[in-house]
């Protein structure tokens, strides 16, 4: 009995197979592993002028739709500092009012002009007032601090409220009202509801 040809695996590509792109089967010989392995190879990120552009492009979108969302106190924007509606209330309720922590920077400025001016008197008196006006700043901080924290209670109830509201609404205070960030949502002498 002679053998015509050697028995064919069942796992073997069928005539017609395609593997890799390329057609296995009669025609063509069969691609050795190296051949295999470097038609599988591909980056896993592509590296191209191109992707590196669009991915800075989706990264600079996504960070001026945070900036403009956080400005605007969306809620899914905010920082966890600035997150709840106890700090919504408090930024409110500091937004609406007039603080001397607002004049804090241009007051230091015109301090620093006064120190150019060859007047030693005129440079001593603008040190000492601003001090003086520092001490008031610091007192206008205390007294938003309780009156915020006392309103807060009244709106939320006593045994609700969060740890840190006062000094949120002392540091807000300082800061000059365009500078805010959220962005003041009330108009000043607006008390939030």
């Amino acid at each position: 009995m002679a053998k015509d040809s050697a028995p064919v695996p069942n796992d073997a590509p069928s005539e017609g197979t395609v593997l890799n792109g390329a057609p296995v089967g009669k025609g063509r010989a069969t691609p050795s592993r190296a051949e295999q392995e470097a038609a599988r190879k591909r980056p896993l990120v592509a590296d191209t002028k191109e992707a590196r552009a669009r991915a800075k492009a989706d990264l600079a979108a996504q960070r001026e739709k945070a900036r403009i969302g956080m400005a605007n106190g969306d809620p899914r924007y905010l920082p966890a500092r600035d997150q709840g509606a106890q700090r919504k209330f408090v930024r409110d309720w500091v937004d609406a009012g007039w603080h001397l922590g607002e004049a804090v920077m241009p007051a230091m400025v015109l301090v620093i002009l006064a120190t150019f001016l060859p007047i030693p008197a005129l440079q001593y008196y603008a040190f000492v007032g601003l001090w003086i006006f520092i001490f008031f700043v610091i007192g206008d901080m205390v007294l938003t601090s309780i009156t915020v924290k006392r309103a807060v209670k009244r709106k939320f109830g006593e045994g609700k409220m969060e740890k840190g509201l006062g000094w949120y609404a002392a540091m807000r205070t300082v800061q000059m009202r365009f500078l805010r960030l959220p962005k003041p949502q009330v108009k000043r002498g607006q008390k939030p509801a």
